[in-house]
């Protein structure tokens, strides 16, 4: 599932790419019911708050966009693509003409798309510019509907702080102080922190050293308030290219020149496998209802 870098990252690109002009909006397999509702309207702002954006066309018109384990949007640039796949929504530059796309001359342009793969290891090497985008498709979200302003402020009122919007965490340390849930599975619940899923909350516990069953009542706030922090960077890096890194160079294998795929976690997806640091087994068992990955050594209770 994407998590908080990667719904910031989208927020970002189709904030330059699309803010401030009137966009196309269809559904042409009819998978999102009120998309007349916002079509031919300006885009006025992209929120991202944790794993939900939301596409604000006005203040009763917000498009809710939370793509869940399977969602993504595909970018292009030039001809309108055939409709293909479940797709649930588009938003276009009514400015562009449909079919081949027009250069000065009048001859047709090549066309180019974007379609991401698995995010936490796409380096981001095949992105357009965002100023170069002239359509996006979402297929697979897990919701795709319009807001009026009181839904997405009781949205909003449901979710804990989110690290890449300059919140306050005390509200995040505060709930965690007084739970005997495990800190690994406070830090997925979105009611206490916003964005963290089942990759940062590995690494970051990891980065830590500190164990994911301890409860959150038993974490010290100095170390909530080092995980806190820890994450703010972490989550940028990944907005940049998509692409999750968490290892110190170190810590790796290859110490110098970027990291080679196997190197950019310490525990996730890495069962079985020696921690980088202390060469003990990695640990997976479920927990949150997905695979939590530790090394038992150095993140002893």
């Amino acid at each position: 599932m994407p998590e908080g870098n990667e719904i910031h990252r989208w927020a970002a690109r189709h904030t330059e790419a699309f803010v401030g002009r009137k966009l196309r909006v269809e559904a042409p397999g009819g998978r999102f019911a009120d998309a007349d509702v916002i079509d031919g309207k300006v885009l006025k702002r992209v929120h991202a708050v944790g794993k939900h954006l939301g596409y604000e066309f006005g203040p009763d018109a917000i498009l809710h966009v939370h793509l869940g384990r399977y969602g993504d949007w595909t970018e292009g640039v030039g001809e309108l693509p055939e409709v293909k796949g479940a797709l649930r929504v588009r938003l276009s530059l009514p400015t562009h003409p449909r079919g081949k796309a027009a250069r000065m001359d009048g001859a047709p342009s090549d066309d180019a798309t974007t379609k991401h793969g698995w995010y936490s290891e796409d380096d981001g090497s095949t992105s357009l510019d965002p100023k170069d985008v002239d359509w996006i498709e979402l297929r697979g979200p897990s919701d795709c509907s319009l807001y009026d302003r009181e839904k997405w402020q009781k949205l909003l009122a449901r979710l804990g702080p989110d690290p890449l919007n300059g919140d306050d965490p005390a509200p995040a340390f505060a709930k965690t102080a007084k739970s005997k849930t495990p800190i690994a599975a406070l830090l997925m619940d979105q009611s206490i922190l916003s964005g963290i899923g089942n990759i940062y909350r590995a690494e970051l516990l990891y980065r830590a050293r500190l164990s994911p069953f301890l409860a959150g009542k038993d974490v010290p706030e100095k170390t909530l308030k080092a995980i806190w922090k820890d994450s703010i960077p972490l989550l940028k890096a990944g907005m940049v290219d998509r692409r999750i890194v968490t290892t110190l160079p170190k810590d790796r294998p290859h110490k110098t020149g970027k990291p080679l795929k196997p190197e950019v976690h310490y525990v996730y997806r890495r069962h079985g496998k020696p921690c980088w640091v202390c060469g003990t087994k990695v640990q997976r068992q479920e927990m949150a209802g997905r695979s939590l990955y530790w090394c038992p050594e150095c993140q002893k209770e």
